[in-house]
């Protein structure tokens, strides 16, 4: 089962090493192995939301999530993303983009590092919508009931989550421009294109997610009534109509974790810039962290894993809140890689535990026959 899940991680992990010495030595050896850790470290959290959302999907989708998803990752974001990214704020053309990036390394790191606020605000306002949304939800199970109990019953505010990551996105653009001006206001234009940036990832969200939300409410009335139609064709012997929804509701969701993977990615993009401005190895070191939280994510699927620690899900959406508050605050301040990635980690380890403790608590529960509303009371949260 390991070896089947990872197996093409493993192959991957094995090529891009080699070609990393192959074309800088031991040395660039070294830089795309670290380079794979960072990426593997920073998006655990984004495996995790991931299997939430792959497991509401069909086998045929789950490869297409492996394969074609896999090439967009690696290539679309890894290594086209940083390019166009500086083709637009530079207003140059992709292959002068290109050429930059293979031949005056350094003045390409300056491009895609002025580009940061644009980034930071798209992804943070996106991941916060992410965050946003699951804290305002109520939900059965609660992991921390002492803030998210309140903040359900708040949830029943419309455009609640819509209004707060604006009052976030203004905050953000304010202070970015106030720091600006009292630096001479050589950058003051920087806070309008966070705000733009900023708008851009908000309504980006609310289309791919709306849509996929949608898609996903069809599919369900579609399978009550394909088994409505499964018994009334038992009784009357008559062949049931195939149903093709499905294949919609799951592009659309296929599409969200795009986009979602997109706005884990940019952490990981310019976090890399610390560590190397050579594209190859970056593309080499963030391409094979990539793979690995692509199979983590189906094997957290077919496990069954987010189903037995119930909590992980939730510890993964926090991890997503305190990202897209890290990317926000990275317009103004430069915060250390390392901290991103322990974040999430340490997050995601408490909710694990705390699953843990909530299934002995239930074991123990059903050996001394407690009753239904005990036990209730111990899965709800803690």
């Amino acid at each position: 089962m390991l070896l089947k899940t990872f197996g093409w991680s493993f192959a991957i992990t094995a090529l891009g090493l080699v070609a990393a010495a192959f074309y800088g030595g031991w040395t660039a050896f070294g830089i795309v192995a670290i380079l794979a850790v960072l990426e593997i470290s920073l998006s655990f959290d984004n495996a995790v939301v991931n299997a939430g959302i792959l497991k509401k999907m069909n086998a045929f989708w789950q490869k297409i999530f492996l394969t074609i998803g896999v090439l967009i990752a690696v290539f679309g974001m890894r290594l086209v993303f940083p390019v166009v990214i500086v083709a637009i704020s530079a207003k140059i053309g992709p292959i002068e983009a290109v050429d930059l990036a293979l031949n005056n390394k350094d003045h390409y790191q300056e491009l895609v590092t002025d580009a940061h606020p644009a980034i930071a605000a798209f992804g943070g306002m996106f991941l916060l919508m992410i965050f946003l949304d699951f804290i305002f939800e109520d939900r059965d199970i609660q992991w921390l009931r002492w803030i998210e109990r309140p903040l359900a019953k708040l949830g029943k505010v419309d455009m609640l989550s819509v209004c707060i990551a604006l009052v976030v996105l203004l905050i953000t653009a304010f202070t970015f421009a106030t720091h600006a001006h009292q630096h001479g206001g050589a950058h003051v234009d920087k806070a309008q294109t966070v705000l733009i940036s900023g708008i851009a990832g908000l309504i980006t969200y609310m289309v791919v997610g709306g849509l996929s939300g949608y898609f996903e409410d069809k599919l369900e009335e579609e399978e009550e009534r394909e088994h409505d139609e499964e018994e009334e064709a038992e009784r009357t012997g008559k062949k049931k109509p195939a149903v093709v929804l499905a294949g919609q509701a799951a592009f659309f969701m296929f599409l969200y974790l795009e986009v979602l993977d997109a706005s884990f990615s940019f952490d990981g993009v310019i976090g890399a810039f610390a560590i190397t401005n050579d594209i190859v190895l970056m593309a080499l070191g963030l391409g094979i962290g990539a793979m690995y939280v692509r199979s983590l994510t189906v094997y957290l699927v077919r496990q069954g894993t987010l189903d037995d620690y119930v909590y992980l899900e939730h510890g993964a959406h926090y991890a997503i809140g305190a990202l897209a508050v890290i990317l926000m605050v990275t317009i103004q301040y430069e915060i250390n890689e390392v901290i991103t990635g322990l974040v999430g980690v340490v997050l995601i380890a408490w909710s694990f535990w705390s699953s843990v403790r909530r299934n002995k608590a239930l074991a123990a529960a059903e050996g001394k026959g407690e009753t239904s509303d005990e036990k209730a009371e111990i899965s709800s949260g803690v």
